[in-house]
């Protein structure tokens, strides 16, 4: 097991500046994990958010929807940023503000190098594999979700209400937290199915012929995301408590998009994105912070 063992120690304006900016990439790009990361508590709050931004910059690279950038030109860039990502762990620094606040957070916490280069392999294959089979979708999934659940898992167990024994409780919860990835990817998958297929030219489901896309085939996927997300679930009560209300709010969120998607013919999910209402991600982080008072 490899550990990042970059600067770790104190806490600079430049530190501070880019982890504001992770912030700032996170509530432009996701309504619903910046609701949900509001019932972190710090550090974990922060260091999520850091998390999360290098995902979101990798994404931006190889889906940016400006057709003069092509493959070749993203794979550079994407190299670019896996290049900057290693030299910060590394060293400690970045003159990227996110894969700063990104190396701070992976040396601080524990996040393994068997995460991250996973990661950035998915986010590669984005960029010429356009139909999957069953073999390369699960790779894709592992690296391009379940791994940043167990990023998320290292900064949930790095807190200071973290059980001391936090290597064994790592072991037991990696499980879940995979699944949750999962579950979260896979929805985000037939979600955006009309948009992957039709702009971005990537059919992520084995198997789907999206032109002929029915109530059976939906019923199918869902049937397997319910199966992660309670898996998922069974993990969540064992979770510090600092976490543990975020990733409730989470878990009911991308469950409630589960069974909107359910309700909705398969027809009208092939035409347009299915998404929860602000009210209801409201009411739902509402129910989770009640929960756990409770």
């Amino acid at each position: 097991m490899s550990v990042f063992t970059g600067r770790a120690s104190g806490r600079t304006l430049y530190d501070v500046v880019s982890e504001a900016s992770s912030a700032v990439v996170i509530r432009q790009y996701s309504s619903s994990f910046g609701l949900a990361s509001r019932l972190l508590a710090e550090p974990v709050r922060t260091q999520v958010c850091n998390i999360y931004a290098l995902v979101r910059v990798a994404d931006e690279i190889v889906d940016n929807p400006d057709p003069a950038l092509d493959a070749s030109a993203r794979a550079t860039m994407l190299d670019w940023l896996q290049d900057d990502v290693a030299h910060a762990l590394r060293t400690g620094y970045s003159a990227n503000l996110v894969v700063h606040a990104f190396a701070r957070t992976a040396v601080a916490v524990g996040i393994e190098q068997e995460v991250v280069e996973p990661f950035f392999a998915s986010m590669r294959s984005d960029l010429d594999v356009r139909v999957h089979t069953q073999a390369s979708f699960e790779t894709y999934v592992y690296g391009s979700a379940e791994v940043v659940g167990l990023m998320c898992l290292r900064a949930f167990l790095a807190a200071p209400d973290a059980p001391a024994d936090r290597s064994r409780h790592y072991e037991r919860l990696a499980p879940g937290a995979r699944r949750l990835g999962a579950a979260f990817q896979k929805l985000n998958f037939i979600r955006d199915l009309a948009d992957d297929h039709d702009v971005l030219r990537r059919d992520y489901f084995p198997g789907l012929d999206v032109d002929d896309f029915s109530d059976g085939d939906r019923d199918r996927i869902l049937a397997d995301i319910d199966a992660d997300l309670a898996a998922a679930a069974a993990v969540i009560p064992d979770l510090p408590p600092s976490s543990r209300r975020a990733v409730r709010a989470a878990h009911a969120t991308f469950a409630e998009l589960a069974t909107r998607l359910g309700d909705t013919p398969a027809a009208e999910i092939r035409r347009r994105r299915i998404s929860v209402p602000r009210s209801a991600k409201l009411r739902l982080l509402l129910g989770a912070l009640h929960e756990g008072r409770a």
